[in-house]
């Protein structure tokens, strides 16, 4: 499904990442991990780049639109599916199957309550939550988060990584947490000087087993 062959990017003039060769395949849980600055967004959006039409992004800036309410901007998700006009009248107006089609996911996240509470006043969680549906009702095959829970607590977390593991097939995720990206995902890989360092399944790594990744 993904595939880079000696990719390499730059950031403001500087190399992030060097010859990385990945290849990810349907139905992989992956989980991007490394100290700060290590090249995981960069190599999340290299790959998002390759299925942009199949996946959806959970972008580290939850790009909210901050006058909207939740329902809107997850709403925003679906604006593919219909009609210029159909969503410009929801956006005045919200249709009442539209709203009854979102609600489910906002649910899940924790957020019914505030379905028609303006983006600007939530909580940075929320906000992240928020953005978290956007993609989950999108209905993509793949799901592509970058730190998509690192606003909320380890409660939060968990619900939140569990529903974006029941929606979609194939999920990459750049994460800071390690426990939980060993307990959510199937392989981890591991981001150093630009280059991967570690590549392997999850299964029967401890926490300390990634502690290279994180020294000089």
């Amino acid at each position: 499904m993904f595939d880079l062959d000696k990719a390499s990017a730059s950031y403001n003039g500087r190399v992030v990442l060097r010859d990385i060769s990945l290849t990810v395949r349907p139905g992989e849980r992956v989980a991007l991990v490394g100290e700060s600055g290590a090249g995981k967004s960069t190599l999340l959006n290299l790959l998002y780049q390759q299925h942009q039409a199949r996946a959806a992004l959970i972008p580290q800036d939850p790009a909210l639109v901050w006058t909207l309410s939740v329902f809107h901007n997850v709403y925003i998700g679906s604006l593919h599916r219909h009609k210029s006009l159909y969503n410009l009248l929801n956006l005045v107006r919200p249709r009442a199957r539209e709203v009854e089609r979102v609600r489910p996911v906002l649910r899940r996240l924790g957020l019914e309550d505030k379905i028609f509470t303006p983006a600007g006043e939530l909580s940075g969680g929320q906000r992240q939550r928020t953005a978290v549906g956007r993609a989950l009702y999108q209905g993509r095959d793949v799901l592509l988060g970058d730190e998509p829970v690192s606003a909320v607590d380890v409660h939060q977390a968990r619900a939140v990584l569990t529903a974006i593991n029941e929606a979609h097939d194939t999920v990459i995720l750049a994460m800071h947490d390690v426990d939980l990206a060993l307990a959510f995902t199937d392989r981890v890989i591991g981001l150093k000087g630009g280059h991967i360092a570690l590549d392997q399944p999850t299964s029967g790594l401890k926490p300390s087993d990634l502690d290279s990744l994180y020294t000089n």
